[in-house]
């Protein structure tokens, strides 16, 4: 069958209603689905201090106090008029993105979670995720975050060293750092630290030093990511003087080799946790599970029995606030279409270092197999993934040539 767009991309002056949404969401499409897939919500709060010269987030400088109420009514107004595409399923996980979601008072978030609790079932002990700056930090802030119902943190640390620290722009040093981790050591009985590679001038010996401490700290959870130049960025008009590819090799295999020694598995290419502490969010992210995205620039992926939808919410925080209170937040949607699923399912699936069970893949896009056996039989005779009849597995030649392999399900 033909790929069957749903709408073409809508106006930013229209909208998109979310009643017509759901007549053209349940309509017979170009897939059947047997059963829909694990749901998560992500809320994006879009504000930060300052923004980083290597960011391509949808995140804006704050000037002068957030407008917490009014931004957390568009919030209610968004998930109100969202929820006739997700009735009756119950949310798996939560994810509080940005942005710097802590620059949001402990008493928004504490009215933010209990928003969310009022309008959607959320599974006993469900994962509710904060991203932390150290910037932000303040004694009894994360505390204050835990008696509101976070149940886990994620702190953008990215260095320990002062040095590199001003070279990424961020707004906090190293002291801040190890405050914020202590704190979060005190409160919470699972947390992340981001740490970034391949920095500016950084050697191989600068980074051990960087991975070292952060692992001093026996965080439970340790996602490592090598610095990328983004278009559109500052880093991208002005870029710096950074490590080759050679050098970050060499400091892949040090995170590889230091993780293992202080307990924490690799299970995803940049992600690395000790047993029971493994992000579920980003895992059904990995999995081609369904996320409802509600805040400014929040994207979404739904399944439907005969199709699979994306959307994306209004970017700019001022427009968003206003079309979501307007119960018409939604920018853009359309159908993912039956050729492009395959891609869109090993983009994800190939991240993860226990592969996927092959039942999978048509149990979330409703295609057979045989559309990826070419890929799988040429990704095998070049030893990126190894397979039998249930399951794949990506190698670790396969992780180190991940886009190459990616790109052979396109």
């Amino acid at each position: 069958m033909a790929d069957i767009p749903l709408v073409p991309a809508t106006p930013d002056e229209a909208g998109v209603a979310p009643e017509d949404m759901v007549a053209r969401y349940m309509r017979p499409g170009i897939m059947s689905l047997g059963a829909l897939p694990p749901l998560a919500l992500y809320v994006h709060l879009p504000w930060c201090l300052r923004k980083c010269p290597y960011c391509d987030f949808n995140s804006h400088e704050s000037r002068g106090p957030l407008p917490e109420a009014e931004y957390l009514a568009a919030l209610r107004a968004d998930l109100e008029a969202a929820l006739p595409l997700v009735w009756g399923r119950r949310v798996h996980s939560v994810f509080i993105g940005g942005g710097t979601p802590s620059l949001f008072s402990p008493s928004a978030i504490d009215q933010l979670v209990t928003d969310l609790r009022m309008r959607l079932p959320l599974e006993p002990g469900c994962e509710i995720t904060l991203e932390a700056n150290p910037g932000t930090f303040e004694r009894d802030r994360f505390k204050a975050f835990r008696a509101a119902g976070i149940t886990r943190l994620s702190i953008g640390v990215q260095s320990f060293d002062d040095d590199k620290l001003q070279a990424l722009g961020r707004v906090h040093d190293a002291a801040q750092a190890q405050a914020a981790v202590d704190e979060a050591r005190a409160h919470f009985d699972t947390f992340n630290l981001d740490l970034m590679y391949a920095l500016p001038g950084q050697s191989v010996a600068q980074f051990e030093a960087d991975l070292d401490r952060a692992l001093s700290f026996a965080p439970p959870h340790l996602s490592v990511y090598h610095l990328t130049v983004e278009p559109n960025t500052y880093f991208a008009k002005f870029p710096p003087a950074v490590p080759d590819d050679d050098t970050a090799f060499e400091m892949l295999d040090v995170i590889t080799a230091r993780t293992a020694a202080a307990g924490l598995e690799r299970y995803e290419v940049s992600a690395f946790a000790r047993p029971g502490h493994r992000c579920q969010h980003n895992l059904n992210y990995w999995q081609f599970g369904d996320y409802l995205g509600i805040g400014a620039g929040a994207h979404s992926k739904l399944s439907f029995p005969h199709r699979v939808v994306r959307q994306v919410r209004y970017r700019d925080p001022a427009k968003y606030m206003a079309q979501a209170v307007a119960g018409r937040a939604v920018a853009k949607d359309e159908e993912v279409g039956r050729k492009a699923l395959p891609f869109e399912f090993m983009l994800n699936a190939l991240r993860l270092r226990d592969g996927i069970e092959l039942l999978r893949f048509t149990e979330r896009t409703g295609l057979p197999v045989t559309m990826i056996r070419a890929a799988l039989d040429e990704a095998e005779a070049k030893g990126w993934i190894t397979r039998d009849p249930a399951r794949i597995e990506p190698t670790e030649r396969g992780f180190d040539f991940l886009n190459d392999l990616q790109a052979l399900f396109l």
